[in-house]
């Protein structure tokens, strides 16, 4: 059987409320000794032509369980922030991805849930769950893309109520 590559294009999902609570998932890891691996959903794209969008809502639903997707009741809460991250691939991942790609893009989207909710995690993929507050969960981030989100989330919420920091 032939090797399926992952694509080097990838979503970041960032789940807040209103109040800026955040919702971190945490990475299975194969190293017991590793520090937590906490992180908002991700993932790639399943094929090119995907689009951003769809990803990221199946993603979300993958790993949360959140239905944002086409026809779900948080359809309209998941907003592309049209902003995207270049960066380079981590060599212990490296192996997933086909010879010679080095850099992966991210697609940076937001999901304003109402409230702090249960979710349903991906077993395979993650092992708790929490919400904290922004700069918390900034705090806790592995990637320092993810933390960048978390905070952009803030500024756009501020500048969007002309509210102060």
């Amino acid at each position: 059987m032939e090797k399926r590559f992952k694509i080097p294009q990838s979503v970041l999902v960032v789940i807040h409320t209103p109040q800026r609570e955040v919702l971190l998932i945490r990475r299975v890891e194969s190293d017991p000794a590793a520090p937590p691996f906490w992180q908002s959903v991700t993932g790639a794209k399943d094929s090119m032509d995907e689009e951003w969008a769809l990803t990221a809502a199946r993603e979300v639903w993958e790993e949360t369980g959140l239905d944002c997707r086409p026809g779900g009741p948080l359809q309209h809460c998941l907003s592309d922030w049209a902003l995207e991250n270049v960066y380079p691939i981590y060599p212990r991942w490296l192996h997933r991805y086909a010879p010679g790609v080095t850099h992966n893009t991210e697609r940076v989207f937001g999901l304003c849930v109402p409230a702090v909710c249960e979710v349903t995690l991906a077993p395979q993929e993650h092992t708790h769950y929490g919400w904290w507050p922004y700069a918390a969960a900034a705090d806790l981030c592995f990637s320092p893309s993810n933390a960048e989100a978390i905070l952009q989330l803030t500024h756009s919420l501020l500048s969007h109520r002309g509210e102060l920091a």
